[in-house]
C-alpha cells in the first residue's frame, strides 16, 4: 500500500517459514524504528507463518553504505 506521509503503520507479514519472515522484518527494522516480534505465528490448517511489526516511518535510521 503506498502511505501519503510518515506515520506509524502496522505490517502485517505472511510467510512460507519463520527464517523468511523474521529476515524480512530485519530489513525493515534496518530501515526504520520498529517495535519487532520475537516469534511468528500459525494457524492451524494453514500453511505458512504470519507475524506482525509495528513501524515509525517518521524515524529513518542513519544507513551508512558500506
Amino acid at each position: 500500500m503506498h502511505v501519503s506521509q510518515p506515520g506509524l503503520i502496522v505490517v502485517d507479514v505472511a510467510a512460507g517459514d519463520d527464517e523468511t519472515a523474521l529476515a524480512f522484518q530485519e530489513a525493515v527494522a534496518a530501515r526504520w524504528a520498529t517495535a519487532v516480534a520475537d516469534r511468528t505465528t500459525r494457524e492451524p490448517g494453514c500453511p505458512g507463518v504470519r507475524l506482525r511489526c509495528y513501524v515509525d516511518l517518521r524515524q529513518s535510521l542513519d544507513i551508512q553504505a558500506p
